[in-house]
C-alpha cells in the first residue's frame, strides 16, 4: 500500500534549526487549501487506481495551524480521489500551543488517529534557545490534553545536543516522557543545517556545536535509558512501546510508494523501471499560482536505476532494527552484497559496527547506530 504526505508550510515563527520549507506571513490558508485539493485531484486521476492508500501524514511546517475544517476538506478530497478503505493511520504534526481540547476533539472526529507533537524540550531555556512558539507549561501539559481528547496513539519529538544544555536536562526530558507513559518518542540530535538561523550563529561564533563524542554519549545514553523503560529502538531516531510504531514512516523505510502534496513535498513511485522521484516547487505563492493554472508544480524529477534503488534500500534498511535482507536485496534489486562488498562487510563486522542476523540479514550494532551514515557510505555500490 502507498502512503500520502501533505506538506503544510505555515509556522508562527522560525525555529533556529529548521531547514524545512515554511512561511510565517500567510494571512489566509484558503488559497493553499484550494491549490492542494487541485493537486490531489490531479494525482488521484493518475495514481488513484494503481494502489490503495495505507497511511496519510500531515507534516510541515506546522499542520496544526490549519483549522479542523480545512484538514477535513483535504481528507475528503483524498477520499474521493484515492482508495482509502484500508487506511490504518492518519497522523498530524501538532505544536503544543495549538492543542486546545476543542481543536483536538475536532481532529479526532474527522478521522485523525495519531499525533506527532513537537515538544522538543520540557525546559524554558531550551525552548527559548530554539525559538519555539510554545511555553514550558504548554510542553508539560499537552500530553494530558491529547489523552483527554481521545488520542492514545501519539508521538513526541525531543532534541538533544543543544549548546550549553546540561546533560541532566536531557536525562530529565527522557525521564518526564517516560513518566507520562508516552507511547512513542522521536529523538534528534541538534544538527546545523545550511541557511538556518543556527548556522548563521555558528558561523558568527555566537554558538558552539557539541563535539561528536559528546553527541555520541547523549545518543548512547538515550538508547540505554529508553530501552530500559520498555521502548523498542526500531529506527535510528525512533523509540516505540510495542504496537505503537509509526506505520507511515515505516513505509518509507520499507521503500514503499508515496505521493507528496504541497510546496516542497517529495514523491516516490516505483512500478517498473525506471522508478521516479520528484519534488514540488519550494515557494508557496509559486505553488498556488502553478496549480491554479492547472499545471504540475514540479521543481525537479529524476529517474532511478536498480543500483540507485539498491543504495536507497541499503541506507533505509540500516536505519531500522530489521536491517538489510540480503536475499531481498538480490531478488528485488539484483545486488549480491556479499559478492560486491565482502571485504567491507568483514571490516565493519570486525569493527563492531554491523552484525549478521539469521544468516542472511545485516543490522547495525548499538555502536554502529551512532555512525550510520559512514557505514552506509562503505556499503554503497
Amino acid at each position: 500500500m502507498a502512503g500520502l504526505y501533505v506538506h503544510v508550510p505555515f509556522c508562527e515563527r522560525r525555529c533556529v534549526y529548521c531547514d524545512f520549507y515554511f512561511v510565517t506571513t500567510a494571512k489566509s490558508h484558503a488559497p493553499f487549501v484550494a491549490a492542494l485539493r487541485h493537486e490531489i485531484a490531479h494525482y488521484g486521476a493518475e495514481f488513484g487506481a494503481l494502489e490503495p492508500i495505507g497511511t496519510i501524514y500531515f507534516g510541515g511546517g506546522t499542520p496544526s495551524r490549519l483549522v479542523a475544517r480545512d484538514v477535513e476538506a483535504i481528507l475528503l478530497e483524498i477520499g474521493q480521489r484515492f482508495d482509502t478503505s484500508a487506511v490504518e493511520e492518519i497522523t498530524l504534526e501538532l505544536n503544543p500551543d495549538d492543542a486546545s481540547l476543542t481543536y483536538l476533539r475536532d481532529l479526532r472526529a474527522i478521522g485523525v488517529n495519531r499525533l506527532s507533537i513537537g515538544i522538543q524540550s520540557f525546559y524554558a531555556d531550551d525552548l527559548k534557545f530554539m525559538n519555539r512558539s510554545h511555553s514550558e507549561l504548554q510542553a508539560r501539559g499537552v500530553v494530558d490534553e491529547v489523552r483527554t481528547a481521545g488520542f492514545d496513539n501519539f508521538s513526541i519529538d525531543l532534541i538533544f545536543g543543544l549548546p550549553d544544555q546540561p546533560s541532566e536536562y536531557w536525562a530529565a526530558n527522557l525521564e518526564r516522557a517516560a513518566r507520562m507513559e508516552v507511547p512513542h518518542i522521536s529523538t534528534y540530535s541538534l544538527t546545523v543545517e545550511p541557511r538556518t538561523v543556527l548556522a548563521n550563529r555558528v558561523e558568527r561564533g555566537l554558538v558552539s556545536e557539541l563535539d561528536d563524542e559528546e553527541v555520541s554519549e547523549r545518543y548512547l545514553f538515550t538508547m540505554d535509558y529508553l530501552e530500559s523503560r520498555g521502548f523498542e529502538h526500531y529506527e535510528i531516531s525512533s523509540f516505540s512501546k510495542p504496537g505503537f510504531r509509526s506505520r507511515h514512516n515505516t513505509s518509507y523505510w520499507r521503500h514503499d510508494n508515496y505521493l507528496g502534496f504541497g510546496p516542497a513535498a517529495h514523491s516516490f513511485w516505483w512500478r517498473g523501471l525506471p522508478a521516479g522521484r520528484w519534488a514540488n516547487v519550494r515557494n508557496l505563492k509559486a505553488y498556488e499560482a502553478i496549480v491554479g493554472g492547472r499545471q504540475v508544480p514540479l521543481d525537479f524529477r529524476e529517474h532511478l536505476s536498480l543500483d540507485d534503488l539498491a543504495n536507497e534500500y541499503i541506507m533505509l534498511g540500516l536505519r531500522t532494527s530489521d536491517g538489510i535482507d540480503l536475499d531481498l536485496l538480490e531478488t528485488r534489486y539484483g545486488v549480491d552484497l556479499l559478492d560486491e562488498k565482502l571485504d567491507d562487510i568483514a571490516q565493519l563486522e570486525q569493527a563492531g559496527l554491523i552484525q549478521p542476523v539469521s544468516g542472511r540479514e545485516l543490522q547495525l550494532t548499538r555502536r554502529g547506530r551512532s555512525v550510520c551514515d559512514s557505514v552506509v557510505l562503505r556499503l554503497a555500490l
